[in-house]
């Protein structure tokens, strides 16, 4: 049986042993955890790459993307089910999405779809919460995400920051994309804006104008003797020293060309470009490429406008585009680098939503159903996990 997944990222109220009996067996191979494992390891130990060496992007759709309208079609269901949207075949024969995602359906051979995703959670700011840290929500504790917990324990490579935020689409009402109880240190970069806009920059990197590099080594100057007074009155010397590490490294950044060349897009080719998309979606996801290239550990990239209570197809119409550019671009030029097997990516979203199309032509929140999306880093692909009941609406 298959385990992707800690217990509490899926279903966070139900033990290790139930979740793994409710994710099952690879499709069609009767793969079980522990072979699975043992291949991947051995996969691992024969290509040179080694657990540390893994970075990650995940892409976040904040709203709760419908899952019966993307990858988990209903098409013999009735029609205040099914919806509006057809349905196509995808590279693994039997296997159909909606007609929005054609690009997603030809490009399944380079990816794993997770169909009986269970968040339990169907609640804007506490699914941010939980989904982006694993762990069971507390309104006592605040949780680490997963991009922190990798800051903390990776550092810095060279002088990009190990934590990138691209866009500002997260709920932080309870924490989520937070760095929580590992303190403000081991929070994201985060990049506000869009990268597809002709004037898009990267503040906080790019110094602003009339402020030359003697300025800011003044500057520099000047919080070293700030510091070094501090010291004398205060008594936490190692929280000091680790501030000092932190500015030391955010002087790096400014200054640094390795940081000033990997947040500028303009380097790409407008063919690479193009085959992102000129969307904000797919703008940022190949920000996130250059960013991981260039030494980052962890990107999320945060898409906003997925709550779809009201015309959820007509605004599907305008944003599944975006993200069936993106994502297959995005593992298709890892590939191509050399970069997949060192890059793990992830689609995820909020929770799913409901079977029934409502009376506003949208779907509300569901807690019971999603669906989810990972390449990369040994993950097997061209495989489909696990499935939803007739209508969509349990696993």
């Amino acid at each position: 049986m298959l385990k992707l997944f800690p217990r509490s990222v899926s279903n966070c109220q139900q033990s290790r042993r139930q979740f793994m009996l409710e994710i099952g067996t690879i499709a069609g191979t009767g793969l079980s955890l522990d072979l699975l494992l043992r291949a991947k390891a051995a996969k691992a130990e024969a290509s040179g790459v080694r657990a540390g060496d893994v970075k990650c992007i995940l892409i976040w759709t904040r709203g709760g993307t419908s899952h019966h309208d993307t990858l988990d079609p209903k098409p013999e269901a009735p029609s205040h089910i099914r919806g509006e949207f057809g349905v196509i075949d995808t590279a693994l024969p039997g296997v159909k999405f909606t007609d929005q995602m054609p690009k997603f359906a030809r490009e399944l051979n380079r990816y794993a779809l997770l169909r009986n995703l269970n968040p339990l959670n169907g609640a804007h700011g506490t699914a941010d919460a939980i989904m982006m840290s694993g762990k069971r929500f507390s309104p006592a504790t605040v949780y680490p995400c997963f991009g922190s917990v990798v800051a903390k324990q990776r550092g810095f490579s060279g002088n990009m920051p190990p934590y990138v935020q691209v866009g500002t689409a997260i709920s932080s009402t309870f924490g989520g994309g937070a760095p929580g109880y590992l303190g403000l240190a081991y929070g994201a970069f985060v990049l506000p804006g869009d990268p597809s806009k002709p004037d898009f920059k990267v503040r906080d990197v790019t110094p602003a104008p009339g402020v030359g590099l003697e300025r800011i080594d003044r500057r520099r100057e000047a919080l070293v003797a700030v510091d070094r007074l501090q010291r004398e009155i205060e008594h936490r010397p190692d929280l000091l020293e680790a501030m000092d590490e932190h500015y030391r490294h955010a002087f790096d950044m400014i200054t640094a060309p390795t940081t000033q060349r990997a947040f500028d897009l303009n380097r790409e080719s407008a063919k690479t470009r193009d085959a992102y998309g000129k969307t904000s979606l797919g703008q940022s996801c190949l920000l996130a490429r250059r960013l991981i290239e260039a030494g980052t550990q962890f990107v999320t990239v945060t898409s906003d406008g997925w709550d779809t209570h009201q015309q959820n197809f007509s605004k599907l119409r305008t944003l599944l585009p975006e993200l069936d550019q993106a994502f297959p671009a995005l593992v298709a030029d890892l590939e191509q680098r050399g970069l997949l097997d060192t890059t793990l990516v992830v689609w995820m979203t909020d929770f799913g939503r409901t079977p029934d199309v409502n009376n506003s032509a949208g779907r509300d929140h569901w807690s019971t159903a999603s669906v989810l999306c990972m390449a990369g880093a040994g993950t097997p692909p061209g495989q489909v996990l696990g499935a939803t009941d007739d209508i969509g609406g349990r696993v």
